[in-house]
């Protein structure tokens, strides 16, 4: 099957306007190489908290978007159809729930089940990749980077479906797949990743205190920028060389802990940032729903003074994250392909690029 005249390819993103999704698309217009992106959610552009840029690129004719029921057949078949009858080149599939907290009967449905027709529907079309966004938490926790033949150990509920959602695409056959486990994903668009500790920096520089979190500062939150992410899904895509059933890691050269993170925190709130230590952390784990109650009524003040009724952020903490977890995660073997990591260290600057994304739609009130 050959890409369409000139040389130009159809691409298909599943969960488009989420945070990857929403990137992933900008990335792939900016490039030019894709002469169709159709872009597939249920949130539609217009209720997604798009930036003005990442909404623009709808505004272009090689951008469609079609709001898709993913968890029914007959819509996905309807999204993968193009008039005409040509076929999409590759697939990426960022659709997955990523709300953390939730019953694993809910990521079963809105990640393993959902995740598992779309890739059916996808053999019936016989795309070149199928390029699929998983989890580094697959690995077990500990200090020493995971590589992609480590033990996997997932650690959140949400990895332990994401892990079964991999065994199940490799066991469909005809599936040009390639699995790609990120460590934590920040920048332009992100309320997951790195967003929560952003804004209870916020908070208390409302509150006028130290900022402390649990256990101690080389506690690895190892990161990888989405930009970084956009470009290796583009890669394992159109590289010959990487063969249907690759896995590659994704975290840039930063060996982020908490304590690089809080320094450049301080950076930029004028604040002072600690730790408890194990001990105290240890102890008081039952502790946690009160830790994120503080910084809930506080964060609702600064937005109600700024005069923002709705917001996709919250400085909510997931208790699962905040377990003694570290994410070490070694992201150099997909280099051997020929890939290199434009953004290999967080900076105060990309910290605050995503800010300005939030900012700049008053969904983050001034400080």
């Amino acid at each position: 099957m050959a890409a369409a005249a000139g040389g130009k390819y159809a691409v298909l993103v599943l969960g488009g306007t989420g945070f990857i999704g929403r990137n992933l698309v900008k990335f792939l217009l900016d490039m030019g190489a894709c002469d169709l992106i159709r872009s597939v959610d249920k949130v539609f552009p217009q209720t997604a908290f798009l930036s003005k840029e990442h909404a623009a690129v709808y505004d272009n004719p090689v951008c469609q978007f079609v709001q898709g029921n993913l968890s029914s057949p007959a819509s996905i078949a309807k999204c993968f159809t193009i008039e005409g009858g040509r076929e999409f080149d590759f697939v990426f599939n960022c659709a997955a729930e990523s709300k953390y907290g939730q019953e694993e009967a809910i990521y079963n449905e809105k990640t393993h089940d959902v995740c598992v027709k779309i890739a059916q529907e996808a053999v019936k079309h016989h795309p070149k990749k199928f390029v699929h966004l998983s989890t580094a938490q697959v690995y077990a926790a500990g200090k020493k980077p995971s590589k992609e033949t480590s033990e996997i150990d997932p650690w959140t509920v949400l990895a332990k479906v994401h892990y079964k959602t991999e065994q199940s695409l490799r066991g469909i056959t005809g599936l040009p797949l390639v699995i790609l486990r990120p460590s934590i994903v920040y920048g332009p668009g992100d309320i997951s990743g790195l967003a929560p500790r952003i804004i209870c920096a916020a908070v208390y520089k409302h509150l006028d205190e130290k900022m402390k979190f649990m256990w101690s500062g080389d506690l690895r939150l190892n990161t990888v920028h989405v930009r970084d992410v956009c470009k290796a899904m583009w890669h394992c895509a159109i590289t010959p060389t990487i063969q249907a059933g690759a896995i590659f890691n994704l975290s840039d050269k930063n060996d982020s802990d908490q304590e690089k993170i809080n320094k450049l925190l301080e950076q930029i709130f004028g604040i002072k940032t600690g730790f408890w230590g194990s001990f105290v952390s240890t102890i008081g784990k039952s502790m946690v729903e009160d830790v994120n109650d503080k910084h809930l009524r506080p964060w609702s003040e600064l937005c109600q003074k700024a005069g923002i009724t709705v917001t996709p952020l919250t400085p909510y903490l997931d208790p699962e994250l905040l377990y003694n977890n570290s994410l070490a995660v070694d992201g150099s073997a997909i280099e051997g392909t020929g890939f290199r990591y434009d953004v290999p260290n967080v900076t105060v600057e990309l910290l605050r690029e995503q800010l300005r994304y939030h900012l700049d739609q008053h969904l983050f009130p001034p400080f």
